[in-house]
């Protein structure tokens, strides 16, 4: 490798520097984006050589294009690269700079580049799961536009929106006052579209998906089902990249802050800058560990939850449950076995 090349990628154009490894010297370049631009601007650089590239919002067409190009893309953490560089100014020459500085040094930070068919499978559960958060919102409008006149359906059902109380549901609704009604009604229908497209989302993804011996073992951990097991496997990829289970718990953002001096320890929030799709599904997995709790009191996630609950309340109680299973995932999938619960007997179901 003859240069260093570093990108600072913005939405609409990128800064580019290359700096030859032996003299030094340093050449830049924007680029504004359009179809084969990065490719053109990549012309007659040597086949395999190294180019960074943060990894911010619009990175995977840049990648696709220094692919295209014979060049090798690094893509990088930002929040890490930016402490590794520790400038106090920002502009995009030192940005990109500094990417060819960590080059140099052997430290650049960077992360794993899923392959494109990955990419473009993760796409379907991901926006499944933007759809499921606008139903929620949807049905948490509903419920509190009618708790505000005091009006509950009538008959007792688990699910309020199911079909056997959607009958009193929308008797109740009638109820209202003629402006919030017919905004109630609304509100109805749009539900009634958005959960039409989680289901045609799910028939897609059980037919493009296929169905692994890895989401097979886990979907015997508690609370991962079919749906779940297919977006942890397509988020993790490849688990030979995560060291142990701890930083896969962290990677996947069920690890809460630490701030540790002298003989005071402080836990704070999760982290944020973390894969918030696997975060989702290990939190939507503990949810739904502490609805059926009461079913199975032996579990270990169950005596976890409660035991958690009891002292520091249901949010922590499920962050802790979801930590158990990020790190139970790591587990099963390195050593190829079934999720075993200590606190269940030998024979005894797992299933939820």
């Amino acid at each position: 490798m003859k240069e260093f090349i570093a990108l600072d990628a913005h939405k609409r154009y990128s800064w580019m520097e290359r700096e030859e490894i032996k003299s030094c010297k340093v050449w830049h370049a924007r680029i504004d984006h359009a179809p084969g631009a990065i490719r053109q601007s990549l012309e007659g650089r040597a086949k395999g050589t190294a180019v960074a590239v943060e990894a911010t919002g619009n990175w995977y067409w840049i990648v696709d294009e220094i692919e295209q190009a014979g060049l090798e893309p690094k893509l990088v953490h930002p929040r890490k690269a930016k402490l590794m560089m520790g400038m106090i100014n920002k502009t995009d020459k030192l940005d990109a700079h500094g990417l060819n500085q960590l080059q140099r040094n052997g430290t650049l930070p960077t992360v794993w580049i899923p392959p494109r068919e990955l990419r473009d499978l993760r796409e379907i559960t991901r926006a499944r799961m933007v759809l499921t958060g606008q139903r929620t919102r949807l049905k948490n409008r509903i419920q509190a536009t009618l708790n505000k006149y005091g009006l509950v359906p009538e008959g007792e059902a688990s699910d309020p929106f199911g079909k056997k109380a959607r009958l009193s549901l929308e008797e109740a609704v009638q109820k209202l006052p003629l402006q919030t009604a017919q905004v109630t009604e609304m509100l109805l229908r749009q539900l009634d579209f958005v959960q039409k497209q989680i289901e045609e989302l799910e028939r897609k993804i059980r037919a493009l998906v296929k169905d692994t011996v890895e989401m097979d073992r886990l979907r015997s951990l508690p609370g991962i089902g079919w749906i779940l097991s297919a977006v942890i496997a397509l988020e993790v990829g490849e688990m030979t990249r995560f060291a142990s289970a701890e930083r896969y718990a962290s990677y996947s953002g069920t690890t809460p802050r630490v701030h540790a001096s002298g003989d005071k320890t402080r836990y704070g929030r999760m982290r944020t800058d973390v894969n918030q799709y696997l975060r989702w599904a290990y939190m939507e997995a503990a949810h739904s560990v502490s609805l059926h709790r009461k079913t199975y009191p032996e579990r270990q996630v169950s005596c976890l939850y409660e035991r958690i609950r009891g002292r520091k309340g249901h949010g922590k109680a499920i962050g802790a449950v979801a930590r158990h299973l990020a790190e139970a995932t790591f587990h099963v999938w390195r050593k190829g076995e079934i999720y075993r619960d200590p606190g269940l007997q030998q024979g005894q179901s797992r299933e939820v």
